[in-house]
């Protein structure tokens, strides 16, 4: 089968596109006997033979479903078998229109690879136009041979195996755009030059991955006579529609109430943990304090014994003052005073209550650990609904670069006119020699070129014969 058939319905042997996700699409073949098996169940292909295009055709075994689709370039792109990297629509649709490929158009890929390109601009030049392709591995030429041949495009294509570095396209002024896919495009640029038709405006297309790739590509077409050079990267992201509700402004107004209250209790909350925090610091540190003052006291009375046993000693005090001294010191140390200051050291007041976040959201209702989780309920549920987009997280590209550049016309015209323009000099030249300018100049020359089989002349080339200086023609 063809691949841009008209047919409605699926037949045998046809090329198609089984759609199973966004991810997953897988290029089919129509053969009748066998079947499709995936994680959506068995698709048989002999039921598939008279379905409609598009349609949605579930499994034999009852597990799942796909959808059946006509193969177009776009889902070729997405669902053909990678051999090399392939140019996705984005690039493809920047590319052709650059090119200003259109139906009819002629041109070069070089750098075959995949064959995404070449099925796109295949439907761009359509069956009045041409593309030459070449690639120089020969597995993937093999493969793509047999592809084309099987989607019916190899009387649109021509491919050959072919190094395009070293033997050039072997064409000369015949294409009207040339796009290069290669690791080293400057290398190619002359002979996409000498392939460029010359007698209109051509393009040039190179697709590149690496920026030191385009400054030595720039620098050869800069060398080489082109003009109009840039370059551009191309980069997609995705937004999906998606649907939001519009909530009237009074249910609006009740949501900021009810997150305002939340965070004023969160806030009340801190305070108060910040609060009893403080007066735990203060407690321990008065509680150390006391400590200190204790242990200090009875450190200071074993130090005065000892210093009023050694000053007694050398006063020749006697034994007895001495037991006298400390049985006083006993009885004043038995006092009520420091019983009540232990007592108070031994039991510290309890710390105050504070109420925790989960019991002050409550909103009035209490403690009660019986009540039963009610169901949500969406106020925005009745809501009006209103469609929008939701950008996608990530930007899409390939991080390729494409440079293209102009080819503009020879200066004089075509091929044809350069010869017109030769011949007039020839012309005059030989009138000057044989002492008739006046007459090359009125009429004879004119006659000679039209008589010339080879380039024929037109009126156009007659007026513009007789408005030709031939004085400063035979100085030069």
């Amino acid at each position: 089968m063809a691949f841009y058939s008209t047919a409605p319905e699926i037949q045998a042997g046809d090329t198609i596109i089984v759609y199973s996700s966004r991810t997953q699409l897988n290029p089919l073949v129509v053969t009748p006997g066998t079947q499709l098996q995936s994680r959506y169940g068995h698709f048989k292909h002999d039921d598939m033979v008279g379905v409609p295009y598009g349609s949605k055709f579930a499994s034999s075994n009852g597990r799942g479903f796909v959808y059946l689709l006509k193969p177009t370039p776009e889902l070729w792109t997405l669902a053909l078998p990678h051999r090399t990297q392939i140019l996705y629509l984005p690039d493809i649709a920047f590319i052709t229109s650059y090119l200003d490929v259109k139906a009819g158009s002629k041109v070069i890929e070089a750098g075959t690879g995949s064959g995404s390109f070449s099925h796109s601009i295949a439907r761009s030049v359509g069956k009045t136009g041409k593309i030459h392709s070449f690639e120089f591995h020969e597995e993937r030429f093999t493969k793509a041979q047999i592809e084309f041949k099987d989607h019916g495009l190899d009387d649109v294509i021509t491919l050959k195996h072919q190094n395009v570095y070293k033997d050039g396209f072997e064409l000369k002024d015949e294409v009207d755009s040339v796009f290069l896919d290669l690791p080293a495009p400057w290398e190619a640029i002359g002979h996409a030059k000498e392939a460029l038709r010359k007698d209109r405006q051509s393009r040039i297309c190179c697709f590149s991955p690496c920026i030191e790739q385009v400054l030595r590509t720039v620098t050869a077409l800069s060398e080489l006579g082109f003009s109009d050079i840039t370059m551009y990267e191309a980069l997609t992201r995705d937004h999906e529609p998606a649907t939001t509700l519009l909530p009237d402004v009074s249910a609006a107004i009740e949501r900021i109430q009810g997150h305002e209250a939340k965070k004023e209790r969160r806030r009340e909350s801190q305070i108060a943990e910040a609060q009893r925090k403080r007066e735990e610091k203060e407690r321990k540190r008065k509680h150390d304090e006391e400590s200190g003052a204790v242990d200090g006291a009875e450190e200071g009375e074993e130090g005065s014994k000892s210093k009023k046993a050694r000053v007694e000693e050398s006063e020749g005090v006697t034994e007895e003052d001495v037991t006298m001294e400390e049985g006083a010191s006993t009885t004043a140390a038995s006092t009520p005073a420091p019983e009540e200051s232990t007592s108070a050291i031994a039991n510290p007041p309890p710390l105050p209550t504070v109420a925790t976040p989960s019991s002050s959201n409550n909103n009035g209702k209490g403690n009660n650990s019986n009540n039963k989780k009610q169901p949500y309920v969406n106020p925005n549920h009745h809501a009006p609904k209103h469609m929008t987009f939701r950008a996608g997280a990530q930007t899409r590209g390939h991080t390729s670069y494409l440079t293209f550049a102009t080819l503009l016309p020879k200066e004089g015209g075509s091929t044809e006119d350069s010869a017109v323009a030769e011949k007039v000099v020839e012309a005059v030249a030989s009138a000057a020699e044989s002492g008739k300018e006046g007459q090359a100049a009125t009429g004879p020359s004119a006659e000679v070129l039209a008589e010339d089989e080879e380039f024929p002349m037109t009126e156009g080339d007659e007026a513009a014969l007789l408005a030709v200086d031939m004085t400063e023609l035979v100085g030069k």
